[in-house]
């Protein structure tokens, strides 16, 4: 794909309470997560802003020291087929876990949401970093990381298999003739591998995306090996330029070599964005945001993120060098790298993770952001962004009214949506 034919692609990440652990502090703003009309409002601020996803992150353990979204929030899928009858044009993204998960019910659910939505759905594939999840599936931890990610492997496998055993066109329904299926259109999977063992065929025709988009985020070597093989959209935790161009060539080399096209893969830094007419404007809300971070919000953050516990920790002692643990390994070497790098103390990653949980902040003018986004786009970092908002809905429309307008103007994001499903209007080939 030539320059000339790139275009910026922005997802948004819809947490009813916003994305800063005290958004839902702020005048004005939503404060529930599991809310349908907050779902519905983020995703119609989205679809105004062309946005090309709607995305629901989840988990399947509940901590009262976590983010307030954390603690209370819809089942994705469930909440995606009523935000489908609501939406018309923005892809709609959900996690499902392969660790507590089959793979002929994940597959069934998305071809199902995929029929319903007319081809507007992806998957986002993650094998769950907390044991407080395993045991609400009577189990006693999770198994151990690379070994989570081979289950996984097999598991899309068996999922984008199940997919194929439909091909188009298989339902005749000819009234004259009485046939209703042609039987030479359907066959069974029949996959009998190390963890799976799935006869098929799906019940339920083949979707109008043949397979609906995958997504993942995995910044683990195993992690970045399934995205570069299976991946369409994938998410990243950034905070250094390099460190991002550096990810962003990996992954695409490494798509490469799996047979792909490095144009297979769109690649999305997560970014809190915090806008403001004048700098000071903007500095003021992000101030006002992080003098309501309470001490054991932000500590039980810190130490999800890391995969280490820092309570009883001097905050202004320097960031140890913990080794990385079995827990959300893009997270916490993104962070440990940046915090050695800068020589920050515990309590400068504590003002860094409290903000935006581990993600980049970005903290400006419209003119400044669209130009931190051209150079990031142009420089081949990034193919678009997760977008953050702080709070909803005054911190998306904020980006929504004065960002997204000062791209467009430059050419750099779409002004309309294209006609047919996610994959089509995303510019990928039909499965």
């Amino acid at each position: 794909m030539s320059d000339s034919d790139r275009m910026m692609r922005l997802a948004v990440y819809a947490l009813g309470t916003g994305n800063h652990s005290a958004g839902w502090r702020m005048d004005g703003a939503t404060d529930r997560h599991s809310s349908l009309e907050a779902l519905k409002q983020i995703a119609a601020t989205a679809e105004r802003g062309k946005f090309d996803l709607f995305f629901l992150a989840d988990s399947i353990a509940m901590s009262f020291n976590d983010h307030p979204s954390h603690q209370s929030r819809f089942e994705p899928l469930t909440a995606l087929g009523a935000l489908s009858m609501l939406t018309k044009d923005i892809g709609l993204g959900a996690t499902v876990s392969t660790s507590f998960s089959e793979p002929y019910n994940v597959a069934r659910a998305f071809s199902t949401l995929d029929h319903i939505s007319d081809g507007r759905v992806a998957w986002n594939v993650v094998t769950s970093s907390s044991d407080t999840a395993a045991l609400n599936f009577s189990r006693d931890a999770l198994n151990e990381h690379d070994k989570r990610y081979e289950i996984a492997s097999e598991f899309v496998d068996v999922v984008r298999g199940l997919w194929d055993t439909w091909s188009e066109g298989a339902i005749v329904a000819d009234r004259d003739t009485g046939v209703y299926l042609d039987d030479s259109k359907v066959k069974e999977l029949n996959h009998k591998g190390t963890y799976f063992s799935v006869k098929g065929p799906l019940n339920i025709e083949r979707s109008p995306q043949g397979h609906p988009l995958i997504i993942q985020a995995g910044g683990s070597p195993a992690g970045m090996d399934l995205s570069a093989r299976v991946a369409d959209i994938v998410f990243e935790v950034v905070q250094d330029p390099a460190a991002a161009k550096n990810f962003y060539d990996s992954l695409k080399g490494m798509a490469l070599k799996h047979g792909r096209k490095e144009s297979d893969i769109r690649i999305l830094p997560g970014v809190m964005t915090i806008v403001g007419n004048t700098e000071a404007e903007a500095k003021q809300k992000l101030n006002k945001l992080q003098s309501w971070v309470t001490p054991t919000n932000a500590l039980s953050l810190v130490s999800a993120r890391l995969g280490h516990d820092i309570q009883g920790l001097s905050l202004d002692s320097p960031v140890p060098e913990f080794p990385l643990t079995e827990r959300s390994q893009g997270f916490s070497r993104t962070l440990l790298e940046l915090a050695l790098r800068e020589k920050m103390t515990l309590r400068d990653l504590y003002n860094l993770i409290a903000a935006a949980r581990g993600h980049w902040v970005l903290c400006g003018t419209p003119d400044y952001i669209a130009d931190v986004f051209e150079e990031w786009f142009t420089e081949r970092r990034a193919d678009g962004f997760m977008i953050l908002p702080p709070y909803f809905s005054g911190g998306f429309d904020d980006f929504v009214d004065l960002v997204v307008p000062e791209l467009q103007r430059r050419g750099l994001f779409k002004r309309d949506y294209a006609e047919g499903t996610m994959r089509e209007k995303l510019g990928f080939a039909k499965k």
